[in-house]
């Protein structure tokens, strides 16, 4: 088993400082990065150092990740501007893209020591997940109930101001969409 990353031990705020710089500089300058890091570590007191090797696998990581969350984004934001609002298709189709996203996230779990993956959090978000699709298609089930109910009412009042039941069932089916 290979020995854990010097980076998980290291405090969240100096991490979240390599972070910046690593999104900063673009995944570049891994010599300037890592002796800033140490400054920092060397002035608070820390004997944990970074090696260059180290923080590029880290930094390489860190930027896929960063890319598939831009990925993402910019599915998603296609996915609105394609479905418009239609009867919660957004958001139907964002709960999708990211069920599709935490599979691959599971699938690349193999390679992942057991120690690096909170099961609770992931449990968690599972469910988060999963009731979000649940609530998605009550509120659909509860859309289309309301349209065939407003549908069958446009209805029966068309008929009985004197319009055919072939209008009158071109207007129901215009507003279930139909037609």
């Amino acid at each position: 088993m290979p020995a854990r990353s010097k980076i998980t031990l290291l405090p969240p705020e100096i991490k979240a400082k390599l972070d910046r710089l690593l999104i900063d500089r673009g995944f570049a300058g891994y010599d300037k990065i890592v002796g800033e890091i140490n400054n920092v570590l060397d002035a608070e007191g820390y004997e944990i150092r970074l090696s260059r090797a180290g923080t590029h696998r880290y930094g390489q990581g860190f930027e896929e990740r960063i890319a598939a969350i831009r990925i993402a984004t910019e599915q998603a934001r296609a996915i609105t501007e394609a479905a418009g609002d239609d009867a919660g298709a957004t958001g139907d189709a964002l709960i999708r893209l990211v069920q599709e996203k935490a599979f691959q996230v599971l699938v690349k779990m193999a390679d992942l020591d057991p120690e690096d993956v909170d099961f609770n959090k992931l449990t968690v978000a599972i469910a988060k997940l999963n009731n979000a699709s649940v609530q998605q298609k009550k509120w659909q089930a509860e859309i289309k109930t309301k349209t065939v109910a407003a549908a069958d009412s446009a209805v029966k009042v068309a008929k009985q101001g004197g319009l055919s039941d072939e209008k009158a069932e071109e207007i129901r089916k215009r507003i279930l969409g139909i037609v």
